[in-house]
Parts: structure tokens; C-alpha cells; sequence
């Protein structure tokens, strides 16, 4: 029986361009995500209401907590270190300073400290993208080359003996066998495949029993799906159409955020979801991991 979760509430209702890659600093209690086409980083406090945005000069994909302070992100024209107090960018990076039409999408941290983040064309043209992994040394590694569509959410088991990544259009979560000394992967199956009608998996979490909260894209819902059979064991209905990625968070680490897409709705669909592009947040039964951090 697939479990419903209805006490979704909105906590921030700043109808972002592209919400995605919702990310849980428990050193600072607050939840940071970004707007690829608004060109910005979010923090929000709960505790305190409080709200910051920075205003970037290209598109972010993902940005990441660094152990040293300050954050990672992954941007249009490479990796970059974001300093939070000057809110200045250093160049870290660029990976495919040769390919001036992709940018990066999501990304995520091992539990190593390694930044493992994916590019994408900007107009989703063809399969032109790649991931990678920034090491803590700074050196990048390519994982998959030239083969990937719209790279999206990654993923490790809780035993981090394995790995999962999306390509958005295969409807597919493709799990690897992860090597955790060295970052290592091999052998890719199909774990999961979401079917017509119910969107594309977007972003998504990892709950500490092993399972994967996936947001899927069109479908108006983050689905919670067992990767040892592929089977749908719950879903949390959003009241927006592009839901695109989730994270835990919160005190106790039972809080699962959400963030939504706003790009693409038109004026007659945005009346039946005003709150498009808004920031979710649901209080579960089940608790994820405390996020990594890049750094050794």
C-alpha cells in the first residue's frame, strides 16, 4: 500500500524561476538552495525567518556547504568558492569551458568531501552533457562523458556501498557500485523507472532506511520509491507541477524541504498553482542523513 503524506506546508513563497538543489547546513540550522535562471543562492533559517539572497552573474546549478566555510557552487562556466560574508565568487574550475552551451544542473557531496555535479545543454538539445567529481584537492575527474541529457539527482545508500544518479528523460534512477576510498564507480543498473504520466525524476533524497524520495518533474509529487524492487512505497502530492528536488532537514533531521519550479507554467496554468517556484516543507516518519560538506 503507497503511503500518502498531505501535511506539506509552503515556506517560502518566492516563486523562483528554477528552485532546485535543496542542501541542510546543520552547522547554521538553514536550508540553502538555489534558482538556476534567477541566477541567485537562498538561505533560509526557520528558526528565525530569516531569508538571504545572493544575486550571482550566471546560472547555478548546485551549491554545497564547504567545511572550511563559504560555499561550493556549480555554475554556468565551471565550479566556483562563494564567500558568504563578501558574497564574492572565485573561479575554481571549468570543465567545459570549450562547450559555452551547457551549464551545470545538480549536484551533491560524498561522504568524502568529494563534489560530484553534472552539466546539461541549456536548451536540453541533445545528450551533450557530462559528470563529474571534484575531488578535495580540486582536481576533476569525468564519470560519464558526453552521454548525458539533463544530469540531476545523486544519492548514496546508507552502507555507501552504492551510488544513484538521474538522467532526467530516461525516467530512470541508475544505481553504481560506489567505492567510498576512492570515489570509484562501475557497473550501472536500472533500480527504478518511473512511469508515463506521473513526470520525470528530478532531484532527490536519501532517507537512513535506504529509500530514494524523488522529485518528479510533471508529476506534481515527490515520490518515495524502494531501489532493492523498484517499487513505489509512498508519495507527498505538491501543488505544483514542476516539483524538482527534496533534501532533509531540520533539528531532528525528519524534515523533508522541497523546491518547485515556476519556468514554463503559463498565466492560465499559474492561477491553478500560485505558488510555483515556492519552497515546501513536510515533517516525516522517517529521517535522513546529515548532509556532507566539500572538503578534506
Amino acid at each position: 500500500m503507497e503511503q500518502q503524506y498531505t501535511e506539506l506546508a509552503l515556506i517560502w513563497d518566492g516563486k523562483a524561476q528554477l528552485g532546485e538543489g535543496p542542501v541542510w547546513d546543520h552547522r547554521a540550522g538553514q536550508i540553502i538552495w538555489v534558482d538556476i535562471n534567477g541566477q541567485s543562492v537562498h538561505l533560509l533559517n526557520p528558526a528565525t525567518e530569516t531569508h538571504r539572497t545572493i544575486q550571482l552573474d550566471q546560472k547555478v546549478g548546485a551549491a554545497v556547504p564547504r567545511k572550511q566555510g563559504g560555499l561550493v557552487l556549480a555554475m554556468e562556466r565551471g565550479f566556483h568558492l562563494l564567500n558568504l560574508d563578501s558574497e564574492a565568487l572565485t573561479p575554481l574550475y571549468d570543465p567545459e569551458s570549450h562547450l559555452p552551451n551547457n551549464r551545470f544542473n545538480d549536484g551533491k557531496c560524498d561522504r568524502a568531501g568529494r563534489f560530484w555535479a553534472g552539466t546539461m545543454a541549456q536548451n536540453e538539445s541533445g545528450a551533450t552533457g557530462s559528470l563529474y567529481c571534484m575531488d578535495v584537492d580540486g582536481t576533476v575527474r569525468t564519470i560519464e562523458d558526453g552521454c548525458i541529457t539533463v544530469s540531476n539527482g545523486l544519492g548514496w545508500s546508507p552502507d555507501n556501498k552504492t551510488m544513484y544518479y538521474i538522467d532526467s528523460p530516461t525516467r530512470k534512477v541508475v544505481a553504481y557500485a560506489y567505492e567510498a576510498e576512492t570515489g570509484h564507480v562501475s557497473d550501472p543498473r536500472t533500480v527504478i523507472t518511473i512511469p508515463e504520466g506521473e513526470g520525470f525524476p528530478d532531484g532527490m533524497a536519501v532517507d537512513n532506511r535506504g529509500m530514494l524520495w524523488i522529485a518528479q518533474w510533471g508529476g506534481w509529487q515527490v515520490g518515495c520509491y524502494n531501489p532493492l524492487n523498484g517499487e513505489k512505497i509512498g508519495s507527498i502530492p505538491v501543488p505544483v507541477e514542476r516539483t524538482s528536488s527534496c533534501a532533509f532537514g531540520g533539528e531532528h533531521m525528519d524534515e523533508l524541504y522541497i523546491t518547485t519550479a515556476s519556468v514554463g507554467v503559463s498565466d492560465e496554468d499559474r492561477e491553478k498553482q500560485p505558488h510555483a517556484g515556492g519552497l515546501f516543507r513536510i515533517k516525516l516518519d522517517v529521517t535522513g542523513a546529515h548532509a556532507n560538506f566539500y572538503g578534506g
